[in-house]
């Protein structure tokens, strides 16, 4: 963990909402961006300060200037809330995000007043899978993930995978690739039990790639007193594919857990 975060881990952001309301921070995945959280947007500005931001090299966000590790984008948001001034927030983050929510809770706990993960996961599985995705993509760019983004992300009967893949094509390759680099050296599974905030877990019953047994159920499992969700007719990015639901799970949660000081 670095004391200061590289300046590629310090992202691109956007604030919309109330500007007097307690802020919650939504993190995207892999591939996406910010705008992987229009469908929640509606909802969350009514109540709360919303702060989207961007990976490196995603949605236009800068090109990363070197590596960087889940925990340096963690210690980049921490950084953000400082110069904007946020003592405390909520984060929710669906995949690679819900992993920054999963770091910045263990590594700044005083800044996080809720926590939603969302299909994400302690560890993704073998490193080396990542290490040789980022070295396919760094080889020939991102058009080889695209191409199977739609079936990694969503379930057969979805028709609305198009803007998202739309994001993952115009994804920088090195950011892309660095995200993936970070994902492979990213194992928070012993740590879990160190989270204190009131933390809900959402999963995709269909998701592939974070299937609940073994991914978000070890989260439920490992943090105190977590909540478990699982979204029925979902695949990787729940949010997306049933934002009615995932909406509702999420507004709930923020409701119980987090009004901003005072309320």
């Amino acid at each position: 963990m670095t004391a200061v975060p590289p300046r590629s881990a310090v992202p691109q952001y956007r604030l919309d909402g109330p500007e007097d309301a307690p802020v919650v921070v939504l993190g995207p995945s892999l591939g996406t961006s910010m705008d992987l959280w229009l469908p929640q947007l509606p909802a969350l500005t009514r109540t709360w300060r919303v702060l989207r931001y961007d990976l490196p090299g995603h949605g236009g966000a800068p090109v990363p200037d070197g590596p960087f590790t889940i925990e340096d984008l963690a210690g980049g948001i921490a950084a953000l809330l400082a110069d904007l001034g946020v003592g405390r927030a909520a984060y929710a983050g669906v995949s690679l995000g819900g992993a920054v929510g999963t770091a910045l809770a263990l590594r700044a706990p005083g800044r996080v007043a809720s926590l939603i993960l969302c299909c994400t996961s302690p560890r993704f599985g073998d490193p080396g899978s990542w290490r040789d995705r980022a070295a396919l993509v760094r080889r020939e760019g991102v058009g080889p993930v695209a191409g199977s983004a739609a079936g990694r992300w969503f379930t057969p009967s979805f028709t609305g995978a198009r803007p998202y893949v739309d994001m993952l094509r115009a994804t920088d390759a090195e950011g892309y690739a660095a995200c993936c680099d970070a994902l492979a050296g990213f194992d928070a599974t012993a740590r879990l039990g160190a989270i204190s905030a009131p933390t809900l877990v959402i999963a995709g019953a269909q998701d592939a790639p974070t299937p609940p047994d073994g991914h978000a159920g070890l989260l439920a499992a490992g943090i105190p007193d977590a909540r478990l969700t699982v979204i029925d007719g979902a695949g990787h990015l729940a949010n997306a594919e049933r934002p009615e639901a995932v909406t509702e799970a999420i507004t709930a949660h923020l409701d119980r857990t987090w009004r901003g000081p005072g309320r």
